[in-house]
């Protein structure tokens, strides 16, 4: 039943452009989307125009909607990923992945252009090429080239700072134009050619050069001539590993779904320079939302960051707001960019392509989850659960010798990697080494924060043995808390003396509340695997944590246990004198000399300084 007091404030939301933010009791943003007439869609959620279940489901959890009026349909686009990705609301699209491709920068604005690989995109005036879906492969390329065509590859400061040529023109990598007189034109014919390569034009430029090796053969010019007939071999090796779907020229990314009933498989294909260089595959579960809004959502959703823009967007059916996200990609671009729903030819067999991808795509995926399901019907089984665990949380601690305690969680939703859930936790009330209660403080806070939000683990494992385990339980019993199984995984164990030819190792042990024996996992079980994989990501990301805690501490300087010496005056600080030592042997004048150090500031940083040493 959707609240009156939410009718009513439907009502008065004008019938302008925007964004509308349905939040729950506690005020949480649940849901954020846009529209051209914030009144008019509002008023079709909260007067049951719609009566789909998820709608109904979410609105049954609504308390109130907030509206943020926009000047355009484009505004209103650009504010809703914002907000999306800024709340993460639990009934919009989530895009896992997210990653940026690799590209590659060519510095055009310098005299002497060099190749680089970037997943970071800038408008700099320079020319990018991509972005490539296989980061190996193009650095292969890469690398390919550098060792063919004899390009500078060393940084701006290097280059203007040489005297003498480096390694790389002794091994006939670069001409080394920092310090001799190259030809420039020539430079930049190599550089076209290497361009040719990234671009997939590899057919012309291995007749160019076959052409051009013929010349210098005929010329009795053998040595040049086998340099060209190097390079058009490696290049035609690259060539054969290659993917050159030829689709007509040009950029463009082709959107295909595949659905049955809420599940959905969304499938992109990326076309560079007409050829297919990769795909990126996204999947969504219990989500009744029209296929025209879940592929609005996701166009909005796949080009936030850095991901690179091309001239055309191919789409299976036309969606609302097609004008204003071509007007948005457009801006980010710096030149226009066209969003299509082809109906024949070329374009038309690419969207069925990508669509044939998706349904593979769907299909393979849900073999998988059955795999995965079985998995957790089986770690049901092995460990007597009252039910099979759709979440699980693990938990470990690290420490060294009592130094830097560090805990770590990781989650698994229906046995795949939660990665957005992991959390890392710095320990407060424990310092010491002391495992025990260092998880029993994690699982504490962890219980707690659930308890308040509705958001707790089906199963907690926990990497240990009785103890750990023991701590778990008093952990929920000290909060109340029920119906969350506890299981502790203790390491494998050496049965047989360490002097024998054959090392022997017992089995992993599983503990459960309540029961004396532990439960024997044997190896290669799918209930085993399940659970190592567990343990040893969380012990991954404990370690992981614990090591960076640890270097920050070695990079600490002295001067950051002075009080009143900050960071930017630190840096003042050394940047003026170079080093402690130097601070050391300044007299309080000297250090009133930089900016934000006072006399008395001067005395106090000498004195402890003094101390220290």
């Amino acid at each position: 039943m959707v609240d009156a007091k939410l009718q009513e404030k439907a009502d008065k939301i004008p019938a302008r452009p925007g964004v509308y933010l349905f939040k729950d009791v506690r005020g949480k943003v649940i849901y954020v989307g846009k529209a051209k007439s914030l009144r008019e869609r509002v008023r079709s959620y909260v007067r049951g125009g719609d009566g789909r279940y998820h709608v109904r489901f979410l609105l049954e959890r609504c308390r109130d909607v907030e509206t943020l009026v926009t000047g355009s349909e484009a505004e209103a686009l650009i504010l809703e990923n914002n907000l999306i990705k800024q709340y993460k609301p639990r009934y919009n699209i989530n895009l896992k992945d997210d990653k940026s491709y690799v590209s590659v920068k060519i510095t055009t604005k310098d005299r002497w252009p060099r190749i680089i690989v970037t997943r970071k995109i800038e408008r700099d005036g320079h020319t990018y090429l991509g972005p490539y879906a296989s980061a190996s492969g193009l650095r292969e390329t890469v690398e390919t080239i550098r060792k063919v065509f004899p390009l500078r590859t060393c940084s701006d400061t290097v280059f203007s700072n040489r005297s003498r040529p480096c390694l790389e023109y002794q091994i006939k990598r670069c001409l080394a134009p920092c310090v001799f007189d190259v030809d420039h034109d020539a430079y930049l014919a190599q550089l076209g050619e290497a361009l040719q390569l990234l671009e997939g034009k590899t057919e012309a430029l291995v007749k160019g050069l076959a052409r051009s090796m013929a010349e210098a053969s005929a010329a009795e010019r053998f040595e040049e001539a086998a340099v060209f007939r190097d390079r058009a071999a490696a290049i035609a090796k690259i060539a054969e590993k290659q993917k050159v779907l030829i689709h007509g020229g040009g950029d463009r990314d082709v959107f295909g779904l595949y659905r049955e009933g809420g599940f959905i498989e969304a499938q992109v294909l990326l076309v560079r320079a007409g050829k297919l260089v990769g795909n990126a595959t996204y999947s969504f579960e219990d989500y009744e939302f029209p296929d025209e809004e879940v592929l609005s959502s996701l166009l909005g959703r796949f080009y936030q960051g850095s991901r690179f823009v091309p001239d055309q967007i191919l789409i299976p059916f036309d969606v609302e707001g097609a004008a204003a996200l071509a007007e948005y990609l457009g801006n980010l671009r710096g030149r226009k960019v066209a969003v299509l729903a082809p109906r024949r030819g070329e374009k038309f067999r690419l969207l069925e392509m990508a669509i044939d991808n998706a349904a593979h795509a769907f299909r393979e995926r849900h073999d998988e989850a059955g795999r995965r399901e079985k998995m957790l019907a089986e770690l049901q089984r092995k460990l007597g659960l009252s039910s099979m665990p759709k979440r699980i949380e693990c938990f470990d601690v690290s420490h060294s010798q009592g130094d830097s305690v560090v805990a770590s969680m990781v989650a698994f939703d229906e046995g795949r990697p939660d990665r957005s859930a992991y959390r890392r936790y710095k320990l407060r009330e424990v310092q010491r080494n002391d495992d025990f209660a260092a998880m029993k403080e994690v699982l504490s806070r962890r219980l707690t924060r659930g308890a308040e939000e509705g958001g707790l683990p089906d199963l907690i494992v926990v990497d240990g043995g009785r103890g750990q385990l023991a701590m778990a339980v008093e952990a929920l019993s000290e909060l109340g808390i029920e119906g969350v199984e506890l299981a502790s995984l203790a390491k494998d164990r050496v049965t047989a003396a360490a002097y024998e030819e054959e090392i022997e190792r017992s089995e992993e042990r599983v503990f459960r509340p309540g029961r004396a024996n532990p439960i024997v996992l044997r190896r290669n079980t799918n209930a085993l695997f399940l659970l190592q994989q567990l343990r040893d990501e969380a012990h991954r990301f404990a370690i992981t944590f614990h090591r960076q805690l640890r270097s920050q501490r070695r990079l600490r300087s002295v001067l950051d246990d002075v009080p009143g010496v900050g960071p930017a005056k630190r840096r003042a600080l050394l940047s003026k004198f170079g080093s402690v030592k130097r601070i050391r042997e300044a007299t309080p004048e000297d250090l009133s000399q930089v900016p934000g150090i006072t006399s008395e500031l001067a005395v106090r940083i000498l004195s402890h300084l003094a101390r220290s040493s």
